[in-house]
This record gives structure tokens, C-alpha cells and sequence, in this order.
């Protein structure tokens, strides 16, 4: 047995691999035009929201749907096959779904390019199970300080 396959759970193996061939297709994509890139990167966020369950497809439809009206500047794309959301080549947001480490709530995260610096201490991430109409608001209000 190799050593990743007693470190890693499937899951994780599963993220690795997807990451690497996203950093094969940026290179490939090097050269393309900022309306290409984001072309492709659309297309490859709904082809992973697409291999979702139900559930998460469901959150992650109304996630892009925020994220792409609120921030129009930022390039949809795939983050360890995970929808994601970017700037300058960097991922700003994600969401990380339930199903993808079988547990019970998604996450829609920030990475550390987005500034919702606030004191010592303050949130990066934040569980998701459902999306009302208040909770949108709430995160549209995240996504808007993280571009800032």
C-alpha cells in the first residue's frame, strides 16, 4: 500500500487529483483571453456543481447565482473540484460541499486574499445546511467586504 493511500482518505485523494489537473489546465489556458477564461472557468464550475447531490447542487446553484451578481468581477472556477470564485488567478471564495468529505453541512469559505480582516480573530469560513433568503444576504454582505 503507498504511503498516500494510509495518509489520505479517499476523499482527500480524490481533492489532490483534482487539483493537480486544475493546475494543468491553467497552464494550458495561459494564453487565453480574460472572456475565455472565464468561459472555461464557468464551464468547469457547472460541470462540478453538476456531479453534486441534490443537495449541495442545490446550494451551490444559489451560491454561483449570489457570488456572480454580487461580485461580477470575480472568475468562476474549480478549487480541488470544489466550485469556486477567483481574482487574479487566486481563489477568493469556495464552497466545499457535504457529500465531497460525507459530512453533515457545506461550507462556503474564504481564502486569504479576501479582506474580512476584522481585529485578531475573525471568520473564514461558514457552515452552510440551507439558504434563506436572509443567509444570502448575510454572505453577500462577506463576499462584498472579501472584494473590497
Amino acid at each position: 500500500m503507498a504511503d498516500t493511500e494510509k495518509n489520505f482518505t479517499t476523499e482527500e485523494r480524490e481533492a489532490m487529483q483534482a487539483a493537480a489537473k486544475e493546475a494543468r489546465t491553467r497552464r494550458s489556458r495561459a494564453k487565453k483571453s480574460p472572456e475565455e477564461l472565464r468561459a472555461a472557468g464557468e464551464a468547469d464550475l457547472k460541470e462540478a456543481v453538476a456531479k453534486l447531490t441534490d443537495e449541495d447542487r442545490q446550494l451551490a446553484e444559489k451560491l454561483h447565482a449570489l457570488v456572480s451578481e454580487v461580485a461580477p468581477e470575480l472568475v468562476p472556477r474549480t478549487y480541488y473540484g470544489m466550485p469556486a470564485w477567483g481574482r487574479d488567478g487566486k481563489v477568493l471564495c469556495f464552497f466545499q460541499p457535504a457529500s465531497k468529505f460525507k459530512v453533515r453541512y457545506g461550507t462556503f469559505g474564504f481564502e486569504p486574499i479576501s479582506h474580512l480582516d476584522d481585529g485578531t480573530v475573525w471568520p473564514t469560513a461558514y457552515a452552510v445546511t440551507a439558504l434563506t433568503e436572509k443567509d444570502l444576504e448575510f454572505l453577500a454582505a462577506r463576499i462584498r467586504q472579501a472584494i473590497s
